[in-house]
């Protein structure tokens, strides 16, 4: 099957209007540096040919970034002087990773274009690049963002959606960000590609509800096959995928497992099982894989522009992982 691209314009979407500081716009690097967006997607490529779930993992990181402070590429910093980095955080911890490829972006477009490119913009490019390798959507990347000069580690554990968290949480950690349910289930569906490991989804084999017994809204022919891997105790960095039926795929069997409830964390299956409203977006997606996309894109430039930094708020830094001096 042919895979389906959809590229969403920004003017459609009203998201080339003026942000506080400056204005974001997939142009903003077309005199300053040309290669920038081929830069990217070359590494990008190179990085999921080598390792198909790297992806995922950029997707994520993305992400987890625009969630705390707004996307400024502060989950990218290293602790050090008085930043204490976002790598730290419970979401983050032996989790995100992916760091080592934005380092080669970088430095290849700090050769080309010294001083130029923000970290922020290479994630949110990176993130896009990711979905289109696997076969999902593309969309026009609004640009300009500059990086943070710190990070914040309670922001990261406070801000960042939990497997385990309730349905009504989840939604109250992307409404604090501008998002809405509708943006809460497409960008969900993330999960068609990736892995998690048996600590994120332990307590819905054995004690969901704190009484020593399993989730029942996991089909538990599903639950038996999860449990040989992730026992009571023990393989905690055992890796499952999101999507067991096409993992490294793009697509929206996600959502079809989510209605078969084979969802695997506890914070995709509370979509099709906590919310009526959701539970339709969720059968939606499942049966229009065009939809889904579309929305995707939508709801991906959306959280781009969280709170970005723009004009002379912030720095370009040189090397992702520590400010400039």
């Amino acid at each position: 099957m042919v895979c389906s691209i959809i590229v969403i314009t920004l003017l459609a979407l009203g998201f080339a209007s003026n942000i506080i500081g400056g204005y974001l716009y997939p142009q903003f690097y077309d005199h300053s540096c040309p290669r920038a967006q081929e830069i990217v997607r070359n590494v990008v490529a190179k990085a999921v040919a080598k390792e198909p779930r790297m992806a995922a993992s950029l997707l994520r990181l993305h992400f987890h970034d625009c969630f705390v402070k707004g996307c400024d590429a502060s989950i990218l910093l290293d602790s050090g002087g008085s930043i204490i980095s976002e790598k730290k955080s419970n979401p983050n911890r032996n989790s995100a990773r992916g760091f080592e490829v934005m380092d080669e972006i970088k430095a290849v477009i700090e050769k080309e274009c010294p001083h130029t490119v923000s970290c922020a913009d290479i994630l949110a490019l990176a993130a896009r690049d990711s979905t289109v390798l696997t076969g999902g959507p593309s969309w026009e990347v609004p640009l300009g963002r500059r990086d943070s000069r710190g990070a914040s580690l309670s922001c990261s554990n406070n801000n960042v959606p939990y497997p385990n968290n309730t349905f009504q949480t989840i939604l109250t950690k992307f409404k604090l960000q501008g998002l809405d349910i509708v943006d809460l289930v497409a960008l969900s569906g993330s999960h068609t590609i990736g892995f998690a490991r048996c600590t994120r989804f332990r307590e819905r084999l054995y004690n969901q509800s704190g009484n020593g017994k399993p989730d029942n809204t996991l089909d538990q022919s599903c639950a038996s096959q999860l449990r040989r891997n992730c026992p009571r105790s023990g393989g905690d960095q055992n890796q499952f995928f999101l999507d067991f039926v096409s993992p490294i795929k793009f697509d929206n069997s996600y959502f079809k497992n989510l209605m078969a409830n084979k969802g695997l964390l506890n914070s995709d299956q509370v979509l099709f099982t906590k919310n009526g409203e959701s539970r339709e977006l969720v059968k939606t997606y499942a049966y229009n894989q065009e939809l889904f996309f579309q929305q995707f894109a939508k709801s991906m430039i959306k959280m781009g522009n969280i709170s970005p930094l723009t004009g002379y708020r912030g720095e370009i830094r040189q090397d992702c992982r520590k400010i400039n001096a």
